[in-house]
């Protein structure tokens, strides 16, 4: 194994302990295959995990019986141990992964017996409690292989030794999203109650608004029906397509809701400028190539050959994503900036100047702590605490949502228009002090 292949599978394994999917009954096709390392997944176990791990239709492409079989096959590893591993092989301590000490094997070639080499079935006990990946290793030059495995990956829990398909520190995810959907359904229902006693000064923004909760809250709901039925059987039976389309909605909503808020439609002007549309136009096309990549990461898994492509275009599309919705907010505080030196209303100018300012620091607070310090708090938190990554994203999510909410809800007695002498002097001397709004 040369040394950017080296690097490149310590980057997959890295990839794989963060992953966005769930650990899960993951069947996986391999077709004439001769990478040295193929991660297939991930999973937390406790002291009493076990490992299904079935294979058949085993082929490869050279025959030869003189072949050193024992430098093909599956075994675990943690991220800590890879690590070694990889300076094992770096120093020629070792020439395959399979040859160290540091790695627990599962299952080698050299075993496959009986008539029919072309499959086998295997269970492995692990006791040792942590967080380990299922990787398939192939030492042997120029030599592909092709065969269909099924893994099995969980943990058995109570005294009647119940299987437990969710890793260890996720197992807790479907109460954690349940809750959070029912909060959201709280909210729906307090905004709806708020748009009926202040319907005389509601806008469009706000039932669009509505609708964006709404979608939050049903995609919580079915990530919680599809992490009940996996911890239970394995397998989401379907619940994941409407996972998959909720939370497709949800991110062109919510991108789409920023935008406009940022444009000030519906606030400030019924109408959008041509570089404000083309915002949107951006934004939504890339939420449907990020969803895609997104339902394609978690269907077919780190063994796929493109796998770690598909996940560098979502984190890509999702930081432009980021970044394009910031650039209405910014263009609505210069234009507020310009309309308070010529239109002469100084107070009403400075009140939506300073909300738009509070929005997009919001925002940009928002979206650091989301994409960064959750993406951090993955990485560095043990795997038995993998959930709290969670309750941080939606918990700032919550507040986001509340924040938005509250500053722009509908109000009879709007402080944009009900502005006195005083408070025009007022604003009029703090605007000079503020000649530019630095970004």
């Amino acid at each position: 194994m040369d040394l950017s292949s080296r690097f490149s599978s310590i980057l997959i394994l890295l990839l794989i302990s963060i992953s966005i999917a769930s650990a899960e009954i993951r069947k996986s096709e391999i077709r004439s295959d001769d990478r040295p390392i193929i991660p297939l997944d991930e999973f937390g176990f406790t002291h009493s995990g076990r490992l299904e791990l079935d294979a058949s239709k085993i082929w490869l492409s050279n025959s030869n019986p003189d072949l050193d079989l024992s430098k093909v096959g599956f075994f675990l590893c943690t991220r800590d141990a890879w690590v070694h591993v990889i300076q094992q092989l770096e120093e020629e301590e070792i020439t395959c992964a399979l040859q160290s000490d540091l790695v627990k094997h599962v299952f080698t070639f050299n075993n496959l017996k009986g008539g029919d080499k072309s499959k086998f079935s295997t269970v492995f006990t692990e006791n040792d409690a942590d967080q380990y990946s299922l990787v398939f290793a192939n030492c042997l030059q120029q030599v592909k292989i092709s065969m269909d495995v099924r893994s099995a990956m969980y943990n058995l829990e109570g005294k009647k030794g119940g299987r437990d398909y969710l890793s260890a520190g996720r197992t807790v995810l479907p109460k954690v999203y349940f809750l959070f959907s029912v909060i959201y359904f709280s909210l729906a229902a307090t905004w709806i109650y708020v748009l009926y006693k202040k319907r005389l000064t509601v806008f469009a923004i706000h039932f669009f608004m509505l609708g964006v909760v709404v979608l939050k809250a049903l995609n919580l709901l079915c990530e919680a029906e599809d992490k009940s039925y996996i911890k239970k059987t394995g397998t989401a039976h379907g619940w994941d397509v409407l996972f998959y389309i909720f939370n497709f909605l949800n991110g062109i909503t919510l991108f789409t809701l920023i935008v406009l808020i940022g444009t000030g439609w519906s606030f400030l002007k019924p109408y959008l400028q041509d570089k404000e549309k083309k915002v949107l136009m951006i934004v939504i096309p890339l939420q449907v190539v990020a969803n895609f990549a997104q339902v394609v990461i978690d269907e077919t898994g780190p063994y796929g050959q493109d796998w770690v492509t598909w996940k560098q275009i979502f984190l890509l599309v999702d930081v432009v994503c980021c970044c394009a919705v910031l650039f209405p907010i910014v263009w609505s505080i210069k234009n507020l900036r310009e309309a308070a030196k010529t239109d002469g209303k100084a107070a009403v100018n400075l009140v939506k100047l300073t909300l738009f300012r509070q929005y997009y620091i919001v925002v940009i607070c928002y979206i650091y702590f989301t994409r960064v310090v959750v993406y951090a708090l993955e990485t560095i938190t043990s795997y038995k605490y993998m959930w709290t990554s969670v309750v941080a994203s939606e918990l700032a999510t919550l507040g986001f949502y509340l924040f938005t909410g509250y500053k722009f809800r509908p109000e009879v007695h709007n402080p944009y228009f009900v502005v006195d002498d005083e408070e025009e002097e007022a604003a009029a001397e703090a605007l000079k002090l503020e000649d530019e709004f630095e970004l």
